[in-house]
């Protein structure tokens, strides 16, 4: 019996199917957001949230992607250092440390802080997982020497780890009065859009290094 010959029109459905097939083959990229209430979305729907407002963000960039919050209303970097382990799970392509913000409100020790990030970045990095770190600006009322021991903080890990850093997480809204909700620290739905809109290029950059 004969076995027929492929077409050219077979040839060519096939020839269309494997050169698109590693785009139908890709997965998503996992970003996982450890921080603490702004990473969380306190006070906001989910819709509204930053890790939900990153994940679009991302998507008009052209990335396929998906955030996932591991953010804890309240946490310092020592809750952080406690969790990361099952916050960030294995698949993550990057994770984006965003802790700090509380240290700053306690005037915890910076030195704490550093030690308590370097421990999250170690563990994060000896798992081979990618990390972007997130800083947060004290501004100078709370005193001029802490301030500045408590900045350098992020731009000295940054350095040692040598990971890319993303100076503060709240560039643009802090102490705007129209991009804050009533308490004048966790942003609001306008707010989150600024902040994702500054910081999803530096993501997008972070995954493809």
């Amino acid at each position: 019996m004969l076995t027929p010959r492929p077409s050219r029109r077979t040839f060519f459905a096939l020839s269309v199917l494997v050169a698109a097939w590693p785009a139908f083959a890709a997965r998503p990229l996992v970003i996982t957001v450890l921080g603490d209430s702004i990473t969380a979305g306190y006070g906001l729907p989910g819709r509204a949230a930053l890790p939900n407002q990153l994940h679009l963000a991302l998507t008009r960039l052209g990335i396929a992607n998906v955030v996932r919050a591991a953010g804890v209303s309240g946490d310092t970097t020592a809750g952080g250092l406690g969790r990361v382990d099952f916050s960030v799970q294995q698949d993550t392509d990057l994770a984006i440390v965003a802790l700090g913000g509380n240290d700053l409100l306690q005037g915890l020790d910076p030195k704490g802080t550093r030690a308590n990030l370097d421990g999250i970045i170690r563990k994060l990095k000896a798992r081979r997982i990618p990390v972007l770190l997130a800083g947060i600006a004290a501004p100078t009322q709370v005193g001029g020497g802490y301030a500045r021991d408590f900045n350098s903080v992020f731009t000295g890990l940054a350095k040692a780890h040598s990971v890319p850093l993303y100076p503060n997480l709240i560039e643009g809204v802090a102490r705007q009065r129209t991009l804050n909700q009533p308490d004048g620290i966790h942003p609001n739905a306008r707010g989150v859009q600024v902040i994702t809109a500054r910081l999803a290029p530096v993501v997008a950059k972070a995954l493809k290094r």
